[in-house]
């Protein structure tokens, strides 16, 4: 029996639903979702295997139409160059709603000549299959898609027949990961992640977007283990927002990662957090190469 096997890439602008979408079909946690831009800052490898097809997915952070800190520049090259590298590709957008910078990527899509899949998501928001057949129609005649093909990546649905379509596009390979691989991410980022998922969800808009968790102790014991990792902001103003009054945000970011984080490691987890001010550090190239932001692993 002949082997397929090839790097897929998921782009889309921010928020699209990529990283649910990646979760979704490695059927774990892979990458951190929120309804927030810009979660998603390195491509994260996730792997799916069923029978003799290998996917190896891109999950790209999602290109910023205005890169102005060096941060978001980082990002767009990251997620642009993940096009490159790509033995197919899935574009994603949502519902109805083509916009400037799915244009943006679209025309950029145009020049490439790897196949391509569209993937129009949040299908479970959408009244009636019929209200996406004109921009299905626009998307099939101004592009040369292989496949189009509308799910929700949140409940689930379509996501076989989708499974299916990325298989039959495979390329014939031998598979680079055994079968029970699902990520390649070092624990250390996936910690970090973690962490870093709940300073999302839990700020809200008062999110200071320039924040980065460092790991300072990772420990692992017989019966426990213990993790020291700082959050670093980019003002000192964004260090109240994120510990909260008396510490209550932080204490919150901190019990609700814990929780997620025992789960990861099936063993019980002494987390201690605290957050450090590094002036403008999204703006300091060298710094956010150090941290790894954009590359393909850790």
């Amino acid at each position: 029996m002949k082997d397929f096997c090839g790097l897929i890439s998921i782009v889309g602008r921010p928020n699209v639903g990529k990283s649910t979408l990646l979760n979704r079909l490695i059927e774990q946690k892979v990458s951190i979702t929120s309804r927030k831009s810009q979660t998603t800052r390195n491509n994260i490898l996730g792997i799916k295997t069923k029978d003799n097809h290998q996917m190896v997915f891109i999950d790209t952070p999602g290109v910023h139409i205005n890169a102005s800190k060096v941060m978001n520049k980082v990002l767009n090259q990251s997620a642009l160059g993940a096009i490159e590298d790509a033995d197919l590709i899935i574009f994603m957008l949502q519902r109805n709603k083509i916009n400037t910078l799915d244009e943006l990527i679209l025309e950029r899509l145009k020049g490439v000549e790897t196949k391509k899949i569209c993937v129009i998501n949040k299908l479970d928001q959408v009244a009636s299959i019929n209200s996406l057949l004109p921009v299905i129609e626009k998307l099939r005649s101004e592009n040369d898609f292989a496949e189009i093909i509308p799910v929700s990546a949140k409940t689930g649905k379509n996501i076989n027949e989708l499974e299916n379509m990325i298989c039959q596009n495979l390329p014939e390979n031998n598979h680079l990961y055994d079968s029970e691989t699902k990520f390649l991410a070092k624990e250390s980022f996936m910690i970090s992640e973690i962490i870093r998922e709940k300073i999302i969800r839990f700020l809200g808009e008062e999110l200071p977007h320039e924040t980065y968790v460092q790991l300072q102790k990772l420990e692992d014991k017989e019966n426990i283990i213990n993790i020291d990792a700082e959050i670093i902001v980019a003002r000192e103003s964004q260090k109240g927002i994120v510990v909260g009054k008396n510490g209550a945000k932080l204490k919150k970011i901190g019990e609700k990662a814990r929780i997620d984080l025992e789960k990861f490691f099936n063993k019980k987890v002494f987390l201690k957090t605290w957050v450090k001010t590094k002036k403008n550090w999204n703006n300091d190239s060298d710094f956010i190469s150090s941290l790894g932001i954009g590359s393909l692993y850790d």
